[in-house]
């Protein structure tokens, strides 16, 4: 018997006489009707995951705001889904921004924080009326000679960054995001003489942490740095920003984060710090984005060949890293299930994709029941940093995307065809 529990919340995988079952909905069925590879989502605990986190902040302190991170996932039903549950958006390219108001939020529930920003996209930006969050002094410069916004946030590298890989750590003395503290001060005196009258500080340390001690040492760093501007700039911040980078589980073995712990340091933080630096009451801002939509996804893919060699036994499928990217760029572990053959002796084998690069692996030498050619795996926890982050490598479309609510399976991005991949090309 092949066992896995994915959550502490109501189970999302269930197994049914072999056969696995995502949200009351069969995987089997989803790959017949739909194709693979396919991506699956829960609209349940998608908002699950927002309303448990928003509930255990807000029991810690009223004025909370959380955005979502739309980078994880920006499909525009799940923007209109945490729409509906109240949600905000961070956004980091002018793109996002259009989505997240193609979506229905309005432009104050939208906060923009990029690096590297062209003067088109400024002028973007400031058009639509969103809060920017600047990323250096030549970009404020910049945005005070077109218009004075009514709102101004600095991002802040603290020195202190976490992360699941190097590649996700945003903060430190070596990374290209934020300003350190005396910029930080001088943005914010420059943007009150110039007329702003709304003030945010923002961080932004890294990804997939799972320790909230990472979360704690930056913010005493970031709200030290506020405390700084209430005195020396003499301005009452609206918000303070401490980032996302919530991390979930990707592992059997891994344990969830504790919400009411994350809660009681890192909002029981904010409340001793806003009191000592004598800050009012601003806003507390967070910006999950992997924790809301990680584990409520899955990728659907289907073997197309078994090969064995003296050496391993290959299970090939029809995902590559052109679809989930994450296990390439990451060396990330997803766990795989054999959707189709829960049951039944297991075996190691290396499950790879269809991409002509030797680095299209998903797995090696990972232990999983006996699969044959034409069987459906699900690769766990693919609701972030999944389709958001595939592509048309190889001139291979990309992947569908379906709904699953209360037991009922909607498409909410088509499969791509090969005529998608002439778009923008044709005379």
């Amino acid at each position: 018997m092949y066992n896995y529990t994915m959550s502490i919340l109501k189970p999302l995988y269930e197994n049914h006489e072999g056969n696995l079952y995502f949200d009351g909905v069969s995987c089997i069925d989803l790959a017949k009707e739909y194709g693979t590879p396919l991506y699956v989502y829960s609209e349940e605990r998608i908002r699950d995951n927002y309303g448990r986190l928003s509930r255990a902040l807000k029991r810690m302190y009223s004025k909370v705001r959380v955005l979502y991170a739309m980078k994880a996932n920006s499909n525009l039903e799940i923007l209109r889904v945490l729409r509906e549950e109240g949600c905000g958006i961070d956004a980091v390219s002018p793109g996002e921004v259009y989505l997240a108001l193609a979506a229905g939020y309005k432009n104050k529930e939208i906060l923009f924080t990029g690096t590297s920003v062209s003067i088109e996209e400024l002028n973007y930006l400031l058009a639509t009326g969103v809060n920017i969050n600047v990323d250096s002094g030549s970009q404020l410069e910049k945005i005070l000679k077109k218009k004075i916004p009514d709102t101004i946030s600095v991002r802040l590298n603290p020195q202190l960054g976490a992360g699941h890989h190097e590649h996700v750590i945003t903060a430190g003395p070596d990374v290209k995001f934020g300003v350190w503290e005396d910029e930080a001060v001088k943005l914010i005196s420059d943007a009150k003489e110039a007329g702003v009258k709304n003030f945010g500080l923002h961080m932004h340390i890294g990804s997939g942490i799972m320790d909230s001690g990472h979360h704690v040492r930056a913010g005493e760093r970031l709200l030290e740095v506020a405390g700084r501007i209430r005195r020396s700039v003499g301005v009452s911040l609206s918000f303070i920003d401490l980032g996302g980078g919530i991390g979930v589980p990707y592992k059997p073995e891994e344990e969830e984060v504790d919400l009411d712990e994350y809660s009681r340091k890192v909002v029981g933080l904010f409340k001793s710090k806003i009191d000592e630096y004598d800050l009012g009451e601003p806003e507390l801002w967070l910006e999950p984005g992997r924790y809301i939509v990680a584990d409520s996804g899955a990728l659907l893919t289907q073997v197309t060949t078994v090969k064995i060699t003296p050496v391993r036994k290959f299970v090939g499928v029809d995902a590559g890293f052109n679809t989930l990217l994450r296990p390439v760029l990451y060396g990330a572990y997803h766990h795989i299930l054999a959707a189709s053959q829960l049951d039944g002796p297991s075996e190691k084998v290396d499950v790879y994709g269809p991409l002509c690069e030797s680095g299209d692996f998903f797995a090696r030498d990972r232990e999983m029941p006996q699969v044959s050619e034409g069987d459906l795996l699900a690769m766990l926890t693919a609701g972030a940093y999944g389709y958001s982050m595939s592509s048309q490598y190889n001139a291979r479309p990309r992947p569908a995307e379906v709904m699953v609510r209360a037991g009922v399976a909607r498409v909410i991005r088509r499969r791509e065809s090969f005529e998608d991949l002439k778009k923008g090309q044709e005379p």
